[in-house]
């Protein structure tokens, strides 16, 4: 026992190495004393080919129990295994040849089977499934190495969990009440039945007994104990005739052959309608109570007949099956669905007698193509048509057509296309989108193509145009030669030019003329030009007085660029400049200012250009000796300007002409291959004029040639583009049927073809007409079969051989059988193939009917008469009637009313009518245009979604009979949508700043809100208006001040001797636009910078005469930075007038300390954020351009030029600008309608067709959303809703006998109704219901005992757990129940059934208690009674049963009856468990349980946990007490030990 433990052992601690060293187990392991061998895991499979072949290795070792290795020697080598193997080596090729084979899932088995768990059913059970799951061979399905599979896919799960729902026992209704007793005296049975609600599932409980009987007595029979009674039996089985051989005279046999033959066109007398006359017997006894007694003993009764004819009975004989038809899949492929052949068999005789009904004539099964030679199947392929073009939608503000022209939009926009279906076989047809072939592939129906539909719309972009934009005019530059190389003529040109400063679209040519010129005398191609004058230098080294001033000039050119002197060495050279250095006693002037701007462009005999300078006194002269000062007019000089004549001359260029062949190339482009379609060359003119400004066109001389713009140029000739379509499709089926169209309009076929590639370049264009229709053709003989019934034949009865020895039998009377012929007609009277009818025509005509030849005893009935008249349309009954004739007045039998009715009542069919409208109107419904592609795709918008259409309504003869007349149509409207409606924007805002970056802002209006459906707003705000807000720049120099001259000093402190002292001066500071010919005009002073205003006056002190008098202070010099407090900044003056001798000048230079913020400043550059996204004018959306500003910050806030940072080289990081996206919007993408649906219901007023559309692509930013109306209906055309109705079951009637076996009639009635089910119906003729399956209205019944009817279908159940439908079929259940009347014959009563059938959309069901204590019941939640007892309870778990502390008492049925109180235990049933949610995967609940009724099991058991869910007391009692007894066993072992 120790050596085996130890090997246990040993062996787990190999396995423990095994696990800790290759994380696997299941390794063989060879155990040598302490020691095991380990292999490891296989290695890779390793090869040099794929598949067989390869090998595979994997280390072995040696290892002791207590973890370490040794080395193999020490372990026996006869056990060791191998550490070599050979494999399959797996390619990636191998994936195509081997795939996971999935088996079916297995039965649902409860966990606890697999782990000894058990417990009782509360909502449901675990459980588990499993399947196989090989790796196999996809060509044969042979298995392989799971590895292979490996490789490419991990292994598919084998497990998964399942939920096995509890078992759901039978429910059954309450019983109904008591029947009234059998017998009206003496000892009779009362019977109360019950039906099935829902069936066992899933090992329920099965059904009780749904019938109960108990005994009663009304009252004591009079007379003698014994009564005698007749008793009939059934009949017995169809006997045949025994042919009797008679000596017919020949005359007969021939006019009973000829007779035959006569009918033979009328009726078949082959096999198939062989129907023979046999005959059947029944036992008729006298009983009593308790015994047979001898018929003898009855004398007092007539006998009923013991023999009847009847139909023998023969099955349905049909042929041996024909061969297999030919596939209908006459293609190979395997992705196309296998086709289906059939076959068929013969009807050789029908069943009669109540045979075996025929089988399936017909069968068809699944196939392909067999043989050698199968062509390929068409493949099918989505295609499209070419793009339409690229269409911007309007803008919000652009939808009223009044208000602008919508030709120019551009920017983002929507594309379409079609899409259709073709044959894609490359052998068969070919796709050509070339301008080879101009035809293309023929469309077929769209429901060929699979796979997802190409789309049909996509975003696209025009580009929008670029519109030129120039520079100013730049100044007049000097009067040159034309070309100074060519200076052979003397005339010479002033030419001044602009620039171009955003390049077009579409080139130079659509920009304004950049060059005019001024015609000239006396031109140069190089001239001087003064840079300054050097100081004034008196003469002969004097101090002061008269002097010059040498100016400083450079070489330049006619575009003003400096060049050699020696260029100018034929050119004036500008002479010196006289000029005074007032001496200390001469009035001191200033200098001169700087030229003005020049007040006119050019001259003319009405305006001059002049310029203006002034200077001013800065000091006045002595008394004596000195010069005085000039008068005031001499202060100012003015000299004439741009004095050549307002005559300006320049180019003006028309629009580029039509790209056309260039005749002088015309010969080589002929030579090239007519067959090659290619784009040659062309060329393009435009009309070149000279234009004299403010004249009009003049000779081009007189205009200079060297910038005479080009009038011809190059161009690429646009290639022509044919029209391309697709050839016509196939006509569109035809119905099969006969029936017209709607309103009675005739049905329709079309064929369409589609535009693939639109001319364009002058290329062929497209045809006209894409559609086409046509009437069908309605065939003259609408295909239909209907039976033919022939005339009956003679009642055959009972030979007179056989029932002449049964008492009471007469030879030419009783009951009897006939028969007739029926045949099989088409709709228009030819014979047809009987096949034909039981295929296609309604159910067939019955061919036997029971007869009667009535007896002398019999009672004899006149026929009935016709039917009364209705007293009105509609309304009242009818009657007929019959009367007993001759001896049957007198007879007592005959008188009996319920077995020979005399008079039958019935409602008033109705003929006369008024017609009427019926049901509610349709959906408003627009015209249906033609269908011109097999795919149409709807944009909302794109078509007319809206107007007048029409409204349908039934107009019907009859609200029952519904005889149909047609439809009613009354116009409606569909609203157009109307988009929401803006203004234009207004113009652009002025910058908010002057100088730097601001905002401007522009703004539009709502003029018109949108509705029914029409494209949403922006977002507004409350005065209903959006606004656009862009970052802006300005140029810091665009406004700036202009001081005029100083006055005249206004000396206050007056020297009348000297004339100087303290004075004040004033001048006039304006704020001006600038321009580039210098200031223009005043603007409004807020637009400059308040702190550079130049000052307007200012204090000084006019200087005396012989005193030093200085110029104005120069500009301050720039701080250097950084602005640090210890630098200086200086401006300087200069001596204009020297002192007299011995006194000195003043201090002519200043300096101040650089402080921050206040003469120094620091600069740095500030970006903006970026503003939206800016369109071209007419642009909707697309990509733009977003944009930001840079601006030039100073140290204390505030926005200067840019030129001061750029002064600075500081670094510009930033991008300015980037390209942008605005979000184009998109219309709802709609489907096109589908086809109308098939009619609700079959016949009546509510039937309705639906069409429907889907969303293909939803709305997008301002797009027009989509409509909500998705689906529409129209009604059907009406048909009536025929239905035999039954009457109730008559009694049981056996004759004229008191039991046995009889018959139960009921009355069968056709009746329409219009379909509504509010119960109006109306009887009507039964050949309306001639097509309409008939019930039996005769059923066998006993006297004794007997079956009843089936109950209705009960409501559909679904197996449910907590209120959720689990995946099981719902199913429904009918029982039906025994009846009986004798209480001998309880025994001998047939068994109860119950069926169920499978249903659709089940009810969750729950139980709950219904009543007052002292009568409870339970009750479904549909209010359906199902037991009834006191004192129950009803459990969480859906079960009705005993609250704690009652136990149940069943019935013999095993149901609830009632709860009795128990002292200590619970008793609780077995049934504790919720009845309807038990199920097993591999059980199908739909079939009924083969379980018979009987007395139910009971279980009793203690229950641990009380209704709260904890232990109860006595079970931690139990517990202590078993723990004791455990203590005391362990106890007694060891002692014993």
């Amino acid at each position: 026992m120790v050596t085996k433990n130890l090997s246990m052992h040993r062996s787990a601690l190999c396995h423990y190495l095994l696990k800790a060293s290759f994380k696997a187990a299941s390794f063989p392991l060879r155990l040598c004393t302490n020691l095991c061998v380990l292999p490891g895991p296989w290695g890779r499979c390793m090869g040099s080919e794929c598949g067989p072949g390869g090998s595979q290795s994997r280390a072995v070792w040696c290892a002791h129990v207590e973890g370490w290795t040794t080395l193999h020697t020490n372990c026996l080598q006869s056990t060791r295994p191998a550490n070599q193997q050979s494999c399959f080596r797996v390619c990636d090729w191998h994936k195509d040849l081997y795939d996971w084979q999935l088996g079916e899932w297995n039965q649902c088995v409860p966990v606890s089977l697999r782990t000894g768990r058990t417990g009782v059913c509360l909502q449901g059970e675990e459980g588990i499934q499993t399947r196989e799951v090989n790796c196999v061979l996809k060509a044969d399905s042979s298995a392989a190495d799971d590895a292979i599979c490996e490789y490419f896919e991990p292994k598919p799960r084998q497990e998964q969990a399942c939920l096995i729902p509890c078992p759901q026992d039978c429910v059954v209704t309450e019983f109904t009440p008591w029947t009234t007793c059998s017998k009206t005296c003496g000892l009779g049975l009362q019977n109360r039945v019950r039906s099935v609600m829902a069936p066992p599932l899933f090992g329920g409980l099965p059904c009780p007994n749904l019938t109960d009987f108990q005994t009663c007595v009304p009252r004591a029979c009079e007379g003698r104990e014994t009564v005698f009674s007749l008793k009939v039996g059934g009949w017995s089985e169809c006997k045949m005739l025994k042919e009797r051989k008679g000596n017919r005279d020949p005359e007969m046999r021939e006019l009973i052959k000829s007779k035959r033959n006569r009918n033979k066109l009328n009726r078949l007398e082959d096999n198939l309608w062989n129907m023979e006359i046999g005959y059947q017997s029944r036992q008729v006894v006298c009983v009593t109570s308790t015994r047979l007694s001898c018929i003898s003993q009855c004398p007092h009764w007539s006998l009923p007949e013991t023999f009847q004819s009847c139909l023998m009975t023969k099955d349905c004989v049909v042929s041996e099956w024909s061969v297999w038809g030919s596939c209908s899949k006459t293609c190979s492929d395997p992705s196309v669905p296998q086709g289906t052949r059939s076959r068929s068999r013969q009807l050789i005789r029908l069943a009669s007698g109540g045979g075996s009904e025929c089988p399936q004539l017909e069968e068809s099964q699944a196939c392909e193509p067999e043989g050698d030679g199968v062509p390929p199947c068409a493949t099918y392929a989505w295609r499209t048509t070419q793009w339409s073009e690229c269409r911007v939608d309007a803008l919000l503000s652009q939808q009223d057509r009044r208000r602008g022209n919508q030709t120019g939009l551009c920017g983002g926009g929507v594309q379409s296309r079609e899409v259709y279906c073709i044959q894609a076989n490359a052998e068969l047809l070919s796709y050509i989108y070339s301008n080879k072939d101009k035809q293309a592939s023929k469309p077929v129906d769209v429901q060929l193509c699979k796979g997802t539909t190409p789309s049909t719309t996509q975003l696209c972009h025009i580009p929008c145009p670029v519109e030129c934009e120039v520079s100013l005019w730049g100044a007049w530059g000097p009067c040159t030669f034309e070309n100074c190389n060519e200076r052979v003529v003397k005339k010479g040109f002033k030419f001044r030019r602009r620039t171009i400063t955003n390049y077009p679209t579409g080139g130079e040519g659509n920009c304004p003329h950049l060059v005019e010129a001024i015609p000239c005398d006396d031109p140069s191609c190089f001239s001087w030009q003064l840079v300054k004058l050097e100081e004034c230098i008196p003469e002969e080294d004097m101090d002061c007085g008269e002097g010059t001033q040498n100016p400083q000039v450079r070489c330049v050119n006619s575009q003003g660029i400096e060049v050699e002197k020696e260029m100018c060495a034929e050119e004036v050279y500008p002479s010196s400049v006289a000029c005074v250095v007032p001496c200390p006693k001469d009035c001191a002037l200033s200098l001169w200012t700087e030229w003005s701007t020049c007040s006119q462009t050019c001259s003319s005999k009405t305006a001059e250009g002049k310029q203006m300078r002034t200077r001013a006194i800065l000091a006045y002269n002595a008394g004596e000796g000195g010069s005085g000062c000039p008068n005031t007019s001499a202060l100012q000089e003015v000299r004439n300007c741009n004095e050549h004549p307002c005559i300006v001359y320049h180019w003006q260029t028309g629009p580029w002409g039509q790209c056309v062949e260039d005749t002088t190339t015309s010969t080589l482009n002929s030579s090239s291959s007519a067959e090659k379609s290619t784009c040659t060359m062309g060329v393009q003119t435009r009309k070149v004029i000279c234009i004299k400004v403010n004249v009009g066109q003049v000779p081009p001389k007189k205009c200079p040639e060297a910038p005479r713009p080009e009038s011809v140029r190059p161009c690429l000739l646009p290639c022509k583009r044919d029209c391309i379509v697709t050839p016509f499709s196939e006509w569109t089926e035809c119905p099969t049927s006969c029936e017209t169209g709607a309103n009675g309009q005739k049905n329709k076929q079309f064929r369409y073809r589609m535009i693939i590639q639109m001319s364009a370049n002058g290329g062929q264009e497209c045809p006209d007409v894409l559609y086409e229709e046509k009437d069908c053709a309605t065939p003259s003989v609408c295909p239909g079969y209907r039976w033919k019934t022939h005339k009956w034949r003679k009642c055959q009865l009972v030979p007179w051989s056989i029932r002449r020895d049964s008492k009471g039998a007469q030879e030419n009377c009783g009951a009897g059988v006939q028969t007739r012929a029926i045949s099989c007609r088409q709709l228009d009277g030819t014979v047809a193939d009987v096949f034909q009818c039981l295929k296609f025509a309604s159910s067939m005509p019955v061919m036997s009917q029971p007869c009667q030849l009535l007896c002398r005893d019999d009672c004899q009935l006149s026929n009935w008469s016709k039917f009364s008249p209705c007293t009105s349309d509609c309304v009242g009954v009818r009657t007929r009637r019959r009367a007993l004739v001759g001896k049957s007045k007198k007879k007592d039998k005959c008188k009996n009313g319920q077995m020979y009715p005399l008079s039958e009542t019935q409602y008033c069919p109705c003929d006369k009518y008024n017609a009427q409208p019926v049901g509610n109107w349709s959906d408003c419904i627009l015209p249906e245009g033609r269908v011109e592609s097999a795919v149409v795709m709807k944009v909302q918008g794109d078509v007319k979604e809206c107007g007048q259409g029409c409204v349908i309504f039934i107009v019907c003869n009859n609200i029952i009979i519904t005889v149909f007349s047609g439809y009613i149509e009354e116009a409606c409207i569909v609203p157009c949508p109307s988009d929401c409606k803006l203004s234009e924007w207004s113009n652009w805002s002025r910058c908010s700043k002057s100088c730097g970056s601001g905002v401007k802002v522009r703004s539009k209006w709502l003029r018109e809100k949108p509705y029914n459906g029409g494209r949403p707003c922006p977002k507004l705000d409350h005065l209903n208006q959006v606004y656009e807000v862009v970052p802006c720049v300005s140029d810091c120099s665009q406004y700036i001040w202009v001081a005029e001259p100083w006055s005249v000093w206004k000396v206050s402190n007056v020297d009348l001797k000297e004339n100087c002292g303290e004075g004040v001066q004033t001048r006039r500071v304006r704020c001006m636009l600038n321009t580039v010919d210098g200031p223009s005009d005043a603007v409004e002073d807020y637009l400059c910078d308040p702190e550079e205003m130049p000052q307007g006056t200012r204090e000084n002190r006019l200087p005396c005469p012989e005193d030093c008098v200085l110029s104005d202070w120069s500009p301050w010099t720039q701080c250097d930075l950084p602005c640090s407090g210890k630098r200086d900044r200086e401006r300087t003056a200069f001596a204009l007038r020297l002192p007299k001798e011995g006194e000195d000048c003043p201090v002519s230079m200043q300096t101040e300390p650089c402080l921050l913020n206040r003469n120094c400043f620091h600069y740095s550059y500030n970006i903006t954020d970026w503003s939206t996204c800016q369109l071209s004018a007419n642009a909707v959306c697309g990509i733009g351009l977003k944009t930001r500003m840079l601006d030039c910050v100073r140290s204390d806030g505030k926005s200067v030029d840019l030129k001061y940072c750029e002064e600075l080289r500081l670094e510009k990081k930033w991008q300015m600008n980037a390209s942008c996206t605005v979000e184009c919007p998109v219309n709802c993408l709609l489907s096109d309608w589908s086809a109308w649906s098939d009619c609700s219901q079959t016949c009546g007023l509510e039937g309705k067709m639906w069409r429907r559309r889907t969303v293909v692509e939803a709305s997008q930013g301002d797009g027009r959303p989509c409509p909500s109306q998705m689906e529409q209906w129209k009604p059907c055309p009406v048909r009536p809703c025929y239905r035999w109705q039954y009457g109730p079951w008559s009694e049981c009637r056996v004759e004229e006998v008191v039991c046995g076996v009889g018959l139960r009639f009921r009355n069968l009635s056709c009746f329409v109704s219009d379909g509504s089910g509010d119960g109006k119906s109306s009887i009507v003729e039964e050949e309306l219901c001639a097509g309409l399956e008939q019930a039996m209205t005769l059923l066998i019944c006993s006297g004794d005992c007997y079956l009843m009817e089936w109950s209705d279908w009960s409501p559909c159940q679904s197996v449910c757990v907590k209120g959720q439908r689990l995946d099981f079929t719902p199913v429904q259940v009918r029982s039906r129940a025994v009846i009986a009347q004798e209480p001998e014959n309880i025994a001998q009563c047939p068994d109860q059934e119950w069926q169920t059938r499978p249903c659709s959309i089940g009810e969750c069901y729950e139980y709950q208690w219904m009543g007052s204590p002292q009568l409870i019941w339970c009750q479904r939640s549909d209010a359906i009674n199902v037991t009834g007892a006191i004192l129950h309870h009803f459990t969480s778990e859906g079960v009705c049963m005993c609250k704690e502390g009652y136990t149940e008492v069943l019935t013999a049925e095993g149901m609830l009856e009632q709860c009795t109180p128990i002292p200590v235990l619970e008793i609780p049933t077995a049934v504790d468990k919720k009845s309807d949610v038990k199920t097993s995967r591999a059980i199908n609940p739909t079939l009924p349980t083969t379980e018979q009724p009987g007395r139910v099991g009971r279980t009793w058991y203690l229950q641990p946990f009380g209704p709260d869910g904890k232990l109860k007391t006595w079970v931690y009692g139990v517990a202590a007490g078993v723990f004791v007894l455990l203590v005391f066993i362990v106890s007694m072992i060891y002692l014993a030990w």
